[in-house]
């Protein structure tokens, strides 16, 4: 069984993109720079943010974050794109999702510049995506094409099976994974609360996408013998340990990696490429912007 090693492929493609600021230092060029805008002080997005600053140094970005209140209106957040959309030192920039229930979710990611949209979510974007036209692709489904590439996993002609069908992961990787190229060419089925024999489903998939956001779903019987499971999840569950909880996925990896022939863990998997996708979309927005 192979152990698909998000942290390790992260690494190596944050190298490459070093290299490319380097080039843009040496040639007296402005580096790269990835804004984010948190509002409230959410515990799962306050450590994403963590993450894309750490990342964004160690490749030799410019980073910043936009802090705002919990009870900042629509319009003020509004006011805060606006800014964003005009400042040319910004090359692109993410409003960090979930926001507060009082602020339409919609209505600001399509506020967003589509030129600065590195989280991939603007209509534009998604729109040119499914067209396969020049585009940001969304972090999370460009991270898994990634891990599948590096890690040498055959795609073409194989029977993939995607669990859930949000716009931010499952309905954007199944597009990526159903195009025409030697990466790709996967015959892809969508999955959701509707589907009827899910565990038949999916346990005729000869690659898995676990994006269900439920944690453990996928168990043993789910999965057919040697296929490659990619594990989107990530939550905290209780347990008797010390701390009072473990790290899961959507997967149930313990027996469900005794099948598989290739398998991403939780965490380590999934999590580091998405934060490598974000950097690559800035570092192609920043070339544009030459």
């Amino acid at each position: 069984m192979q152990l698909i090693d998000g942290k390790t492929i992260a690494a190596a493609v944050k190298s490459e993109i070093a290299n490319e600021v380097k080039k843009m230092i040496d040639a007296d060029l402005r580096t790269p720079h990835l804004a984010a805008i948190l509002v409230g002080s959410d515990p799962a997005s306050e450590t994403y943010i963590a993450s894309k600053e750490r990342a964004c140094k160690e490749v030799g970005f410019t980073s910043s974050v936009y802090r705002l209140s919990e009870h900042t209106t629509e319009e003020e957040l509004l006011k805060t794109i606006d800014f964003l959309n005009n400042d040319e030192d910004v090359d692109g920039y993410i409003v960090q999702l979930p926001l507060p229930k009082h602020i339409n979710t919609d209505k600001v990611i399509s506020a967003i510049d589509p030129k600065k949209d590195v989280d991939g979510f603007h209509p534009q974007n998604v729109g040119r995506m499914v067209m396969d036209m020049p585009c940001f692709l969304p972090a999370t489904p460009a991270g898994i094409m990634t891990l599948l590439e590096r890690s040498n996993i055959e795609t073409e002609g194989k029977n993939c099976v995607v669990v859930g069908r949000s716009n931010i992961v499952g309905t954007p990787v199944s597009i990526l994974l159903s195009r025409n190229s030697k990466k790709a060419n996967c015959t892809v089925t969508l999955c959701h609360s509707r589907t009827k024999n899910l565990k038949e489903v999916c346990a005729s998939a000869d690659i898995l996408v676990a994006a269900i956001g439920k944690p453990e779903f996928i168990t043993a019987d789910m999965v057919k013998e040697g296929a490659v499971v990619i594990d989107v999840g990530i939550h905290r569950v209780e347990d008797n340990s010390e701390k009072g909880y473990k790290i899961a996925g959507d997967v149930k990896f313990d027996e469900v990696a005794l099948k598989c022939s290739a398998i991403t863990p939780v965490p380590g998997g999934v999590g580091p490429t998405t934060i490598v996708s974000l950097l690559n979309n800035t570092l192609k927005a920043r070339k544009n912007n030459d």
